[in-house]
């Protein structure tokens, strides 16, 4: 293809490896692969293109190099609840792609000598290791194809189009063996410390998962894609009670509710087991503490919309738990006094 070194981002090159306290120079992108000789000049090459290309150039040439991310309402893919293609680089969707699972995925809360522990409805270690495996082994050749992440209400999802490598099976792949098909890519992965030693991601992803509780995720081949599936903790499974197709409501960038103990500094005009999620109970607490909360912060503290902050609220006001005091624009909520 007709590329040239203006086809390389170096904003987007210093920014990645400034994150890792390293300077970059043209010899250490020849070394890495990023840039290689064509004609007497130096152009980027395809994994080059794929991690720091120009939005123009990667359109261009690999429309599908980039991530989609959704949640759906039940556990089929008939009804989206929210959401995202991530049309940066796949390196700046391996940062997006966290954020948009962690608003569209629950919380537990367990308290253990005098101490809360928040519990993430799936491995978040364990999900890094899967998603920089994906963007690491994709194969960006396949049209029509790009790398997904799918929540439900039973499960979450990372799918990455290409196959094992031809010869390779799964139990190869638990076993430790590794085989490459982005080298390039691979290299720069490590170079910035978001990969350890090939062939030891199974045995991390494993691990992590074992540690925390969590059940092992599963690989499936699915045609032409490799799919990890991940299922809920099994503590944030006990707090919803709720059918699986029913656990989501429609709104877009929400977590469910769960059962969850207000914090003992919330005096006694609230219930002392009041449904809330998390967000509504730090809500409480800030409340209980006199502070003029409003929408704007919850939003700011959790990475939601303002719209989701305000349903939260709104949830509370009709529980009957605040109110809100004093005028429209000036006034502010409070703990509500129990009759």
């Amino acid at each position: 293809p007709d590329v040239s070194a203006d086809d390389l981002d170096a904003g987007k090159v210093g920014r990645f490896f400034k994150q890792v306290g390293r300077e970059v120079s043209q010899e250490h992108l020849e070394t890495l692969g990023v840039l290689v000789p064509q004609g007497g000049r130096l152009v980027p090459s395809h994994g080059g293109l794929i991690l720091f290309g120009s939005d123009a150039a990667r359109r261009r040439l690999f429309p599908e190099a980039e991530m989609r991310c959704a949640r759906f309402r039940g556990t089929d893919k008939v009804e989206f609840i929210d959401r995202l293609d991530l049309e940066g680089t796949v390196l700046e969707a391996l940062d997006e792609a966290p954020k948009f699972i962690r608003r569209n995925t629950r919380l537990a809360a367990k308290i253990e000598t005098m101490r809360r522990q928040d519990i993430p409805e799936y491995p978040v270690l364990a999900l890094r290791e899967v998603l920089v495996n994906a963007v690491a082994h994709a194969d960006y050749s396949l049209t029509g194809m790009r790398l997904r992440v799918a929540i439900y209400a039973d499960r979450l999802e990372v799918e990455n189009p290409g196959m094992l490598p031809f010869g390779m099976t799964l139990d190869d792949f638990k076993a430790g063996v590794s085989r490459l098909r982005n080298r390039v890519i691979a290299r720069v992965l490590r170079e910035l410390g978001l990969v350890e030693e090939w062939g030891t991601g199974y045995l991390r992803i494993t691990e992590a998962c074992r540690e925390g509780g969590y059940p092992a995720p599963e690989w499936e081949e699915h045609g032409p894609c490799l799919r990890v599936v991940f299922r809920p903790h099994p503590e944030v499974e006990a707090v919803t009670h709720v059918p699986a197709d029913d656990r989501m409501d429609d709104t877009v960038n929400d977590t469910a509710n769960e059962t969850v103990d207000v914090p003992g500094n919330v005096p006694g005009n609230v219930p002392v087991s009041v449904p809330a999620n998390t967000r509504q109970e730090w809500l409480l607490e800030q409340l209980a503490r006199g502070q003029r909360t409003k929408a704007a912060d919850v939003a700011t503290k959790f990475d939601v919309t303002e719209k989701t902050a305000k349903r939260d609220i709104a949830d509370l006001r009709e529980r009957g738990l605040i109110e809100f005091v004093g005028a429209r624009k000036t006034g502010h909520y409070r703990l509500k006094e129990r009759s």
